[in-house]
């Protein structure tokens, strides 16, 4: 009989005998291995933390007690635990669940999350909340050891050391290089930590050798240091926390003990969790960073289905970065904890020396690039769009400010697809347009990609190089790459009807729109405009004299994106316009193909000639 189908609450869970715990988050796994393998997602991940999540659920009483997780990669146990297991074939698809934890989907989604780093803080404003209420439940923070690579994570341990509220954070360790301490001697040291007599123990010792003046504090502080020679988590404690662990987090009854010990504990408590990531899969511990994040594969053999054998814009990135680097050795590269995802592992293999990999800090990152750049150096620093939100005020101060050279390649820029809503990259040129200094560029097609890289970098000037999720649109790559004018387009088509301003990757649609437009009788003209800043009025100006009507098409927010830029020049001129612009409207849109959302956007070839015939022919009764 299986065990998963009986728990459709963690209440439920917490009335199933123990032994039965092993075969329960067995069954957790093959329903996560089985439905990853057809809608994609983070496998690996939340493979290693089943039964630390199993745990969770099973001592704390959730959801009166607060779960808060970090980034949510591992949250699909969580998902099957309180009450989705029924909708959990939907996860990632378009109207399906999330995946991520998401406050509107379960009360159980304590804290919407997607980016790193944010637990702690979150966890510890929960506690300070249930403090001046009055109230008893207990408040639990779930943190990868990644997202401690993260600045916001020490911000918010040091604040949550000052404050001394009682709170419980899990640090998830998947790294192998500390699997020594996960045996025997961890166990036991674990266990003997947890007792409530020795923590007794060590607060009466403390306390005791302070009351004797300045020899006192020394000898309690020679006894801390000498702890520490056994233990790894001095750092923690010194920032006011009290530190155990490390424990197997894959062991279900040994968390589960640990757990009970710890969560009484006063004050700020970290409990080192060790899991392996893609456990129980054969084909995820052998390639955890292939698995991390997955499209969809054989949950036999792990290979992957469906690959396109079209070259990606990243791979474009890649090859163009390298290219450009044999040819200059002051070109460096720096990611934020994502060198396989930005394109830069091979740049990394080839480079080794003038790659940088600074972790979960994208603002650290920007400043860090700006200071090579001060130094003659010229840096590329390769980051998720949405990511680049985290490091917006480096951008403007540490490097447009002092107009330093670095090139920001802004990769996932437009709609990611299944990610959803936190990762897709839509305001990137909403909130970089208005800086001063900063060069705006975005390539219709990854032949382009190769060419506007090298222009950042021969720019001498503060360069944002923004381009897609996924495959390119199959067109051929020049071997040489050259300088692009910059803030200048190109017309593609004239038209003497319309014309169809398009940035990015919706230039090659804008031309398909532009051929159904002509089978309608609407001869429609199209501009690859390239820059969004600085903006290429001349070629504006030009299309005005053909025909008073722009379109203008983008995937980003229209609020302040490549539309307002162009209504802004127009607004300031004094000739009759009538423009319409087309791209993201002012609402988070959520996860689906990206196909899909396009469609539901009107962005897709067919939506885009039919919302332009439909407003052009508006125009013509009016007149």
């Amino acid at each position: 009989m299986k065990v998963l189908p009986t728990v459709k609450t963690p209440a439920d869970l917490r009335n199933i005998k123990r032994e039965l715990l092993p075969q329960l988050c067995q069954e957790i796994r093959e329903e996560i291995i089985k439905t990853t393998s057809k809608n994609g997602g983070h496998l690996g991940s939340s493979l290693g933390a089943v039964e630390m999540i199993t745990a969770l659920h099973y001592v704390f009483n959730t959801p009166k007690d607060k779960l808060v997780f970090d980034t949510g990669h591992q949250t699909y146990a969580h998902k099957l635990l309180t009450g989705r297991q029924g909708k959990f074939h939907t996860i990632r698809t378009k109207g399906g669940l999330s995946g991520f934890p998401k406050r509107s989907e379960s009360k159980y989604d304590e804290f919407g999350v997607g980016h790193a780093s944010t637990a702690l803080s979150a966890a510890l404003g929960m506690a300070i909340a249930r403090d001046q209420k009055g109230s008893k439940e207990k408040v639990v923070a779930v943190v990868a050891d990644g997202a401690l690579t993260g600045g916001m994570a020490y911000e918010a341990m040091q604040n949550a050391g000052l404050l001394a509220t009682d709170m419980l954070v899990i640090l998830n360790d998947n790294q192998m290089f500390i699997s020594k301490r996960v045996g025997a001697l961890g166990q036991f040291l674990t266990k003997l930590l947890t007792k409530k007599y020795v923590q007794l123990a060590e607060e009466k010792a403390t306390n005791f050798l302070k009351r004797f003046d300045e020899v006192g504090n020394n000898a309690a502080k020679l006894a801390k240091r000498a702890r520490s020679i056994l233990f790894p988590g001095t750092i923690f404690e010194e920032m006011g926390f009290r530190y155990f662990g490390p424990v197997n987090g894959n062991d279900i009854n040994a968390m589960i003990d640990v757990l009970e010990s710890v969560k009484d504990v006063k004050g700020p408590v970290l409990l080192h969790v060790v899991t392996k990531k893609g456990k129980g899969y054969a084909p995820a511990e052998e390639k955890p960073t292939k698995f991390h994040g997955v499209g969809m594969f054989d949950a036999d053999t792990g290979d992957t289905i469906g690959k396109s054998d079209r070259i990606t814009f990243t791979k474009a990135f890649s090859d163009a970065m390298i290219k450009l680097a044999k040819a200059d050795k002051k070109i460096n590269a720096i990611t934020a904890a994502m060198p396989e995802g930005t394109g830069l592992d091979e740049f990394r293999h080839t480079f080794p020396r003038r790659f940088f990999d600074v972790g979960i800090a994208e603002e650290h990152a920007a400043t860090f690039a700006a200071g090579m750049a001060a130094e003659g150096l010229k840096p590329v620093v390769a980051v998720y769009s949405s990511f680049a939100q985290r490091c917006y005020d480096q951008i403007v101060h540490d490097v447009a400010l002092q107009d330093l050279p670095v090139v920001f390649a802004l990769d996932r820029a437009g709609l990611v697809g299944e990610d959803g809503p936190t990762h897709h990259g839509v305001f990137d040129l909403s909130f970089l347009r208005s800086t001063p200094h900063l060069i705006i560029a975005a390539p219709a097609d990854e032949n382009e990609l190769g060419h506007m890289l090298k222009t950042g970098l021969d720019s001498g000037k503060p360069f944002v190089l923004r381009y897609p999720r996924g495959a390119g649109f199959n067109v051929p790559v020049d071997k040489e790459l050259k300088f692009l004018p910059v803030g200048k387009g190109v017309w593609l088509k004239k038209g003497k009807d319309v014309t169809i301003v398009a940035i990015g990757n919706r230039v090659h649609p804008a031309l398909e729109a532009a051929e159904l437009l002509k089978e309608k009788g609407l001869d429609a003209g199209v501009i690859n405009a390239r820059f969004v800043k600085p903006l290429d009025t001349e070629i504006l100006d030009e299309a005005l004299k053909v025909s008073p009507r722009l379109i203008t098409v983008e995937d980003n927010a229209l609020c302040g994106g490549f539309g307002s830029a162009v209504a802004e020049y127009l607004t300031g001129q004094d000739k009759p316009f009538h423009l319409l612009r087309l791209g993201l409207p002012d609402e988070f849109v959520e996860h689906g193909k990206v196909s899909q959302l396009f469609e539901q956007l009107g962005l897709t070839a067919q939506k885009m000639a039919e919302k332009i015939l439909d407003w052009s022919n508006a125009h013509e009764k009016k007149s």
